[in-house]
């Protein structure tokens, strides 16, 4: 039996898809549903479901993020699961949604249509794993595959969220708590002297070559306020100074992590933005 995830922070909205999916696709389980990117990812790895239903706009990671977050953690080896289907449910209108129709992923707008709702489930039956008895030479391999989808990720990424662009004034300087300091300790922070900003709870970790720091502002504004050409986001919650990259080091399964000048630290860097170091 064919089975799913539905990732919907509206709860009507995430029973009315079922009940569509339940007359269209009778055959299909709905092993779970929640209603958040984290707890999307965390479900999606423990029960490997056959097809993911994703929200774009959901609380703590959008739907794309939550894929690319996935992808980064679905086991790649020989014999692993394929990963699932990936189905966006999303409110943009259909100029931004055109995006999508060049893609191999699917989407369908809310609300959900149930002649569109058909045409989807179509096209996942016709997209069911390849037979193992099949010539496995003609089927990319899991890394290809998901390389793939990674590139069809940072395309719809850019054709459906606002660009990023450098702020007229990049950001100069960060008023701060010293970490560990209790918060009774600010200090005014040169943006020259960090390194990079970690995400971290309800906090944002700046860290410099001598010191660590704490901020509140949530790393997706503080992106807005740093030159684009300066720092370089490597992970969902990662930003690094471009110039103090050292080594980056790609291990047998393809991913990647780094190092810093001045930082003993290993920071993970996203299979989404690994194209950053396409030449090594």
């Amino acid at each position: 039996m064919t089975t799913a995830l539905i990732a919907e922070d509206e709860p009507l909205l995430a029973a009315a898809l079922q009940t569509e999916l339940a007359s269209a696709w009778p055959q299909l389980q709905i092993i779970a549903t929640v209603g958040d990117g984290v707890s999307a990812v965390a479900q999606a790895l423990a029960l490997q479901p056959d097809v993911l239903f994703f929200d774009i706009q959901m609380p703590g990671m959008t739907g794309l993020e939550a894929a690319a977050e996935l992808l980064d953690a679905w086991p790649v080896a020989a014999g692993s699961k394929p990963f699932p289907a990936l189905v966006f449910v999303t409110a943009y209108d259909q100029y931004a949604v055109a995006a999508f129709e060049a893609q191999a992923i699917d989407y369908l707008l809310k609300p959900v249509q149930p002649a569109r709702l058909l045409k989807t489930v179509q096209k996942l039956l016709q997209a069911q794993p390849i037979p193992a008895q099949a010539d496995t030479k003609t089927i990319a391999d899991p890394e290809t595959q998901l390389a793939q989808m990674l590139a069809q990720l940072r395309e719809m990424t850019h054709a459906l969220l606002p660009a990023a662009q450098s702020p007229a004034t990049p950001l100069q300087m960060i008023s701060a708590t010293l970490a560990g300091s209790g918060g009774n300790t600010l200090q005014m922070v040169p943006i020259a002297d960090v390194l990079y900003f970690e995400a971290a709870d309800k906090y944002i970790r700046v860290l410099t070559a001598s010191a660590e720091y704490l901020i509140r502002t949530p790393l997706k504004d503080l992106l807005q306020q740093l030159g684009s050409q300066t720092f370089w986001q490597i992970h969902r919650g990662t930003v690094v100074r471009a110039s103090a990259i050292h080594i980056v080091v790609r291990d047998g399964q393809g991913k990647l992590t780094l190092t810093l000048h001045g930082s003993a630290d290993k920071l993970a860097v996203s299979r989404l933005y690994a194209h950053l170091f396409k030449a090594m």
